[in-house]
């Protein structure tokens, strides 16, 4: 039997809406990661940074370009012990500066992802998937990386039919 984890890193916060800031309790992330949860039975995992990025969005991205140009590791609240158990994750984070946050590499750093599948679930306002396909390959050494789903995250809230769609074509459901 597979097991699942969805491992996600999401900002709630001012956050950016198709040329318009707007505050938001929820990430966008979390919400297609939330609607992901009532589609498939998968462990969840948030990547949360000990020292969070600006609740401010100008400052944020700011802060998130200074630790992609430093190849920063944050470090993170809390760890998985193990990842051992789960044969696929679905790792799930928004599109800053054309990747992942520095700290989904932090996650992906820490753990042996020899034989597991990985699917990229990325959440954006128009920039698409970036580089972070090829990223998660270089960090998670070992792992299948499949195509991952580009998000617009001012819709994620109407994305629950994408996701069950990519959730099928990687049989999950």
């Amino acid at each position: 039997m597979t097991k699942t984890l969805i491992a996600f890193f999401s900002r709630a916060d001012e956050n950016y809406f198709g040329g318009a800031m707007r505050y938001v309790k929820v990430g966008n992330t979390e919400i297609v990661v939330n609607s992901m949860k009532e589609l498939i039975d998968a462990d969840t995992f948030k990547i949360d940074m000990k020292d969070p990025y600006s609740p401010v969005y100008l400052t944020c991205i700011d802060e998130a370009k200074k630790d992609l140009r430093a190849d920063a590791r944050p470090e993170l609240t809390n760890y998985i012990e193990s990842i051992n158990q789960y044969d696929t994750i679905i790792l799930a984070y928004p599109n800053y500066w054309g990747t992942f946050p520095m700290a989904v590499a932090t996650f992906l750093e820490r753990y042996d992802f020899s034989g597991k599948t990985i699917l990229p679930l990325c959440t954006n306002e128009g920039s698409g998937m970036g580089s972070s396909e090829r990223d998660v390959r270089k960090y998670a050494k070992g792992a299948e990386v499949r195509n991952g789903l580009p998000i617009t995250g001012s819709r994620a809230a109407d994305s629950k039919g994408a996701v069950e769609k990519w959730l099928k074509s990687n049989g999950l459901i």
